[in-house]
């Protein structure tokens, strides 16, 4: 009787996890919510991309609605959402970047060779702020209200249709 129920089960077993799996394997990770929506930015200090001596921490972006863009010399999609954020930049969308996983040196050089919209740079050599932010990759994207929580997150690539129809909406949704 025993036996007879074991082999029951068994198969049974085995379809709900072949069930849990392949929910699992079609999950999009790029969809995926942050945990940090409706959160205060997380508190960090650092020093900035520019100054190494220039200390600076979450409350830089209080005050204003703020886009923080998360980017590395080292990422092609950085380097193609780049004129996206000059674009931002030219309607008066306030900027920061966090310069993630990256050598000193080369982040400078890929905003003098691309263009530097950002008003600061958080330097994140060891991605200890993306790591808190729940970063996978860069490029990424936060807005930041004036109160210093996060209100909207954009995975990968800022695209020109992002542009008009995702960025500037939340931008003037929070302002």
């Amino acid at each position: 009787m025993k036996r007879r129920l074991l082999l029951l089960l068994l198969p049974l077993c085995f379809l709900g996890l072949a069930l849990f799996f392949y929910k699992g394997l079609s999950l999009d990770p790029s969809q995926r919510d942050s945990a940090l929506m409706e959160r205060p930015f997380p508190s960090f200090e650092a020093v900035t991309l520019r100054d190494e001596h220039q200390r600076v921490d979450q409350t830089l972006l209080e005050g204003e609605v703020t886009l923080v863009n998360v980017w590395g010399e080292w990422c092609p999609a950085c380097k193609q959402e780049m004129p996206q954020l000059l674009e931002l930049a030219d309607h008066d969308v306030r900027m920061m970047g966090v310069n993630y996983r990256d050598i000193r040196e080369k982040g400078l050089a890929f905003l003098n060779e691309f263009g530097d919209p950002f008003e600061a740079n958080i330097f994140d050599p060891q991605g200890e702020l993306g790591f808190d932010l729940g970063v996978y990759g860069a490029p990424e994207t936060f807005i930041v209200d004036a109160n210093g929580v996060i209100r909207y997150h954009h995975k990968g690539y800022i695209s020109p249709d992002d542009v008009r129809e995702r960025i500037l909406p939340e931008v003037e949704k929070w302002r």
